[in-house]
């Protein structure tokens, strides 16, 4: 008797870097900002261009478009604020995005092992299969697996 895989509905954001559309849980994203002035540095991580100031707060800017479609944007629309691990817990990183955002309902198809480490999983949506985006893989920081034990150390050592 063959298992039938159950899988959930979920709610995503569709994302457009290129001519491509890319995926996100809802649950990661903070917010969808205007371009506003990247403020640059002579030093940098791989794929931080800069940081926005928003809300008193300095926000990376990570432009993933060359893992994503093998080349830089030239164009921006917007930029899609998202929620990375961090040492410190969750904090927001702008993704750079040419086109609209758009709020899905949708079932997700877990990824396999032969999938690249920033792909969690695929969506279909109007016919489309659409990768769903791991950005704790995709985004500089620290090693995703151990991000949740860090939170967890620095609750605890803050308690």
């Amino acid at each position: 008797m063959s298992e039938l895989l159950e899988l959930e509905l979920q709610t995503f954001v569709l994302l457009q870097i290129g001519e491509r559309k890319f995926a996100v849980p809802s649950q990661r994203i903070a917010e969808l900002v205007p371009l506003a002035h990247v403020h640059h540095f002579p030093h940098r991580t791989e794929r931080v261009e800069g940081v926005l100031l928003r809300r008193g707060r300095l926000v990376p800017v990570c432009d993933v478009s060359e893992e994503l479609i093998g080349q830089r944007l030239l164009a921006r629309r917007f930029y899609l604020f998202t929620l990375r691990h961090f040492l410190t817990g969750m904090e927001p990183v702008a993704i750079p995005v040419t086109g609209e955002c758009e709020l899905i309902n949708a079932e997700m198809t877990p990824a396999g092992a032969d999938h690249p480490p920033h792909v969690q999983g695929w969506i279909s949506n109007a016919g489309n299969v659409i990768e769903v985006l791991d950005l704790d893989h995709l985004i500089p920081g620290p090693e995703p697996s151990i991000s949740p034990l860090l939170d967890a150390t620095v609750r605890e050592v803050r308690s």
